[in-house]
């Protein structure tokens, strides 16, 4: 079936993805129940509705340009504020719960595979893309598709279950502050800190994203060093590609995989910059928002793979993996989390980074009013944008050669 809007219809699809990914953070900052959903669920439910009933095409190239330009973009600028040595000092225990809750990707994914690799063609390196996805968000989904070189119609295959089910996952996060039987076993600090307060929350994510002072040179610097970083990253992953051969030993191998990726050469590069000269990145403000506002247009990017149909006619087995991911890291980060007395909040933000990435879980902390975990939760999750990449990569060429 055709879509309303053809594949070919550049300006019109660039003006919904901007729009909706507009409409969806004005919604969030402007209505309870939207600020409770995330703008980020309501950008990607929102393209997958569209879709869904043929008014917006599957594939475009436009979608391609976000994955090719936008998210590179959005990854520095997201970084910029992340200085590697200031992570243990300000958020310890919730870098602590979000290895932990990492362990339970890699371990959902190892035993999915095992379970699974004799069923879906090509798992390895679905395996690897859904891995990096639920170790720090989409981001890192796209990265490794890249990465592997993931043939199109696989790539918008694990899109669908990977988007499905994170949404799914979100929904069920959402849900669990509200669920007395769990809340009785954890310690809830932050939730009984609200409920002593006259204050709502309808309107914490404009609280956070308030207006602040920014000037042109902001803008300026935080999109022109973000242009130069991508650039330089890219670049020098491509020199390190043709100077280490491809067909090396399996030390070479894994070498050229690490040093010659466009995208973990671009998260190291920034996070070195920034730990080298933090002061220059501090003086920049904004960068914060534009990239958020950028990762909210990809959002609205993998919402519109995700066809119902198209998750029972090409995808069934790829959303069972993901869902045995998905069900091994809450699994163990609430299992974990519990024995070792973390609270509540931390747990559900942790395991919300890890699958979604740092900022539909600061919009989880946003929403949900818990102002104190916002900023650690995105110097961790940010963290997600680093070894999400790595392991992915890892786990990806460790399938493959079982194969």
């Amino acid at each position: 079936m055709n879509a309303l809007i053809s594949s070919d219809e550049t300006w019109l699809l660039w003006a919904f993805l901007v729009g909706w990914a507009a409409v969806s953070i004005y919604l969030e900052q402007r209505f309870e129940w939207a600020s409770k959903l995330s703008g980020a669920i309501i950008a990607l439910l929102g393209a997958m509705l569209l879709a869904n009933f043929g008014i917006l095409p599957v594939e475009a190239p436009v979608y391609d340009a976000v994955w090719a330009y936008v998210v590179p973009l959005s990854i520095p600028l997201l970084l910029f504020q992340t200085n590697i040595r200031r992570v243990w000092q300000e958020s310890g225990r919730l870098l602590l719960i979000f290895l932990i809750s990492t362990v339970g990707t890699v371990a959902g994914s190892i035993a999915a595979f095992f379970l699974l690799k004799d069923l879906i063609p090509g798992l390895p390196h679905i395996a690897a893309m859904i891995t990096g996805s639920y170790t720090g968000g989409g981001v890192n989904f796209a990265a490794l598709a890249s990465r592997f070189d993931v043939p199109g119609e696989t790539v918008s295959s694990a899109v669908v279950a990977d988007n499905f089910l994170m949404a799914v996952y979100f929904f069920v996060l959402i849900s669990i502050p509200a669920i007395g039987f769990i809340r009785k076993r954890f310690a809830t600090p932050h939730m009984d800190e609200m409920d002593g307060s006259d204050e709502t929350d309808d309107t914490a994510a404009a609280s956070y994203w308030k207006r602040k002072e920014i000037s042109l040179s902001d803008i300026a610097m935080a999109v022109g060093t973000s242009f130069v970083i991508v650039a330089v990253s890219f670049k020098l992953a491509e020199v390190f590609r043709g100077l280490i051969p491809e067909d090396g030993n399996a030390f070479m191998v894994i070498l050229r995989g690490i040093v010659g990726d466009d995208y973990l050469m671009l998260t190291t590069l920034t996070l070195l910059l920034v730990s080298i000269v933090p002061r220059y990145f501090e003086r920049i403000n904004g960068a914060q928002e534009i990239g958020t506002f950028l990762i909210y247009i990809f959002f609205v990017v993998i919402g519109v793979p995700a066809s119902i149909p198209l998750i029972l006619q090409n995808a069934p087995l790829i959303l069972v993996f993901a869902a045995i991911v998905v069900f091994i890291n809450m699994l163990i980060s609430f299992s974990v989390g519990r024995l070792f007395r973390f609270d509540l909040e931390e747990i559900i933000l942790a395991s919300n980074a890890n699958i979604g990435g740092p900022t539909t879980a600061a919009a989880m902390a946003i929403s949900r009013g818990w102002t104190k975990l916002i900023g650690p939760i995105l110097i961790v999750g940010t963290l997600g944008y680093i070894i999400g990449n790595y392991i992915g990569t890892a786990l990806g060429l460790w399938f493959s050669s079982m194969m």
